[in-house]
């Protein structure tokens, strides 16, 4: 249910530097960013062009040079998210939570941000919520992101510098991410998948694999990383590591080398159901209601402290059912 807003929170900021000898000749908008690195480049910038962000008092172009011992003064508000996000009082599962970030394990059916279709009922109202403070941190503070159906981890940042921090350590690529699936098909041992991933040509709601070929321009690079936990007859079990964090990345990387997720309903195609399965088996494997994917294990230096800091969720009730009915199937066709 939707709660009125909290009241307004703006936090006042204001913070001075000298711009030292080993900038000399850079851009201001650089300077900026080496000088202030709780904000993201693109507030400094917008900063640098309403004047909040000056260089001794005046206000300059974010391409201007700037010399050693020019005075940068920062006189700013955070004003709380605009648009029509509301807080709503939804049940969060929290791992970890201190002043600088929240680890949760979200759901299956919860959608991160609002979107057409979504306006209420997403983890960004939910987050609102729970800490009104997170209305002047973009995205309240969501740095990354699980699809719908998918469960598991995701980090929260609650204030401008964890943000900043944990947006270069993604962009880095210093976040560990791994995630269990159940896919389709037998695979004998574990392996990369290195194709770049965009949208469909047809489809816009759906990613594809988008090689770089001809006149097209081809997609972002995305790299999986895949070892098997365990075999089935029909159907393998497996840890996937990101090493870039796409749009569907998992589910259309292993859709791509044939061995789709089970119950994905965008790239799963139609599962062979091993002869001999029992009914129980069939059922769940004809109505499983999401892709088997659940993020497992985060690992991040804590932006703050520095310390590595690692969590992990076990596998939610759905997966560790289809799990059993796998294993006990194995075992009824044992030789």
């Amino acid at each position: 249910m939707s709660i009125a807003n909290p009241q307004h929170i703006t936090q006042r900021i204001e913070s001075d530097a000298i711009v030292p000898a080993e900038c000399r000749g850079k851009r201001f908008d650089q300077v900026a960013a080496e000088l202030f690195p709780d904000y993201s480049r693109a507030r400094l910038q917008a900063w640098i062009k309403s004047g909040e962000l000056t260089a001794n008092g005046e206000q300059r172009s974010g391409k201007d040079k700037l010399l050693p011992g020019t005075q940068l003064r920062l006189r700013a508000e955070l004003q709380p998210l605009q648009g029509e996000a509301q807080p709503e009082s939804i049940e969060l599962s929290v791992v970890y939570e201190d002043d600088d970030i929240l680890v949760l394990d979200k759901p299956a059916g919860l959608v991160v941000h609002p979107a057409a279709g979504h306006a209420e009922g997403t983890l960004l109202n939910a987050l609102l919520h729970h800490c009104a403070d997170l209305t002047t941190v973009p995205r309240a503070g969501i740095v990354h992101r699980l699809d719908k159906d998918t469960t598991g981890l995701m980090v929260v940042a609650k204030n401008l510098s964890a943000q900043a921090n944990l947006v270069a350590q993604l962009q880095a690529r210093d976040v560990h991410r791994e995630y269990e699936a159940v896919v389709a098909g037998i695979i004998i041992s574990g392996g990369t998948v290195d194709a770049p991933l965009g949208r469909h040509p047809r489809d816009r709601q759906r990613q594809a694999v988008r090689l770089n070929t001809g006149g097209d321009h081809g997609g972002k690079e995305a790299i999986t990383h895949y070892r098997v936990l365990r075999r089935f007859r029909a159907h393998t079990h497996v840890r996937c590591l990101l090493e870039t964090g796409r749009t569907h990345q998992i589910r259309v990387h292993m859709a791509h080398i044939k061995h789709p997720l089970i119950g994905d309903p965008v790239y799963g195609g139609r599962f062979k159901i091993p002869t001999g399965a029992s009914a129980e088996l069939i059922d769940e494997l004809r109505n499983f209601p999401r892709q088997a994917l659940h993020a497992r294990r985060l690992q991040l230096l804590h932006p703050r402290s520095g310390d590595l800091m690692k969590w992990e969720t076990p596998l939610p009730a759905d997966m560790r059912t289809l799990l059993s009915l796998l294993v006990a199937d194995n075992e009824g066709h044992d030789e």
